[in-house]
């Protein structure tokens, strides 16, 4: 696709309000923030019906758009493998009915490299920036020094991987293969908690950060994602003095950092 400019007329404005969207499996959630990443007035969820053309994922955009007011520049976390701006691959809005279901080829021809990046700049007129989702949690989150790495626990698992404030190339750690023949998402996403129960899953949980530490040897990781509370205070006990745990709230709390961590400053 064609490249789209981000930079608007008369360059960045100074202090500049930003529409944060966090796109997950099961809905969408949007909020304006203001300049230092502050929330203004409440955030707006919208559940997702599937099957789930690009079109109505802009659709619900444009609906939450035009319920908070104005904004100067978008942000947007999306779940799968996001290459600058344009989706790569995203493992739930390809399918009938949503996670696990059946994938449907004409949805994963319509988001096979989709430019969501250039379509969003295109339809509201103000730059925009789209990672996955789990980079701008951790954009909410980071100090910015040392290797962090974020891991998002919710339908599936997301990751980040920030070294010293700049994010490093997206892997999806959640498609790579753990223990019998299952992956990091068949073995603690949603479905298998529900399978299994909280405890059960929490002892999952801690063994699969134990399989990434020789992978990453991070500084610091972050555990967060919406089934992070859920994980048993027992089980919390037990993760090293390294790891520690981040609200929900930061899928959209990040929205104005992620600017700063993608190379995009104040754009």
């Amino acid at each position: 696709m064609n490249a789209v400019s981000h930079t608007p007329a008369g360059g960045p404005k100074p202090n500049p309000r930003t529409l944060a969207v966090d796109c997950g499996g099961g809905g969408i959630k949007s909020c304006l923030l203001d300049a230092g990443g502050f929330q203004l007035g409440n955030a707006i969820r919208t559940p997702l019906r599937y099957p789930l053309p690009p079109e109505d994922l802009l659709g619900i955009v444009a609906s939450h758009a035009e319920q908070l007011g104005s904004f100067d520049r978008i942000t947007m976390g999306i779940p799968g493998m996001i290459r600058h701006g344009v989706v790569v691959y995203t493992p739930h809005y390809i399918r009938k009915a949503g996670p696990h279901t059946r994938i449907l080829p004409e949805l994963a021809d319509a988001w096979d490299h989709l430019d969501i990046e250039g379509r969003l700049t295109t339809s509201f007129g103000v730059p925009a920036l789209v990672l996955n989702d789990a980079e701008v949690a951790a954009a909410g989150v980071v100090s910015g020094q040392g290797s962090e790495l974020v891991i998002t626990l919710g339908t599936g698992l997301g990751n980040a991987l920030i070294d010293e404030g700049q994010l490093s190339p997206h892997l999806e750690i959640s498609h790579a293969p753990l223990r019998w023949g299952l992956t990091y998402d068949d073995y603690i996403g949603e479905a298998e908690r529900i399978r299994l129960g909280d405890s059960a899953w929490s002892r999952r949980v801690l063994k699969a950060v134990d399989t990434l530490w020789p992978v990453f040897r991070w500084d610091r990781l972050y555990l967060g994602g919406g089934n992070s509370a859920r994980i048993r205070p027992a089980i919390r006990e037990q993760f090293p003095e390294n790891v520690t745990f981040i609200p929900n709230a930061a899928g959209m709390n990040g929205g104005v950092r992620a600017w700063a961590l993608a190379g995009r400053g104040a754009e």
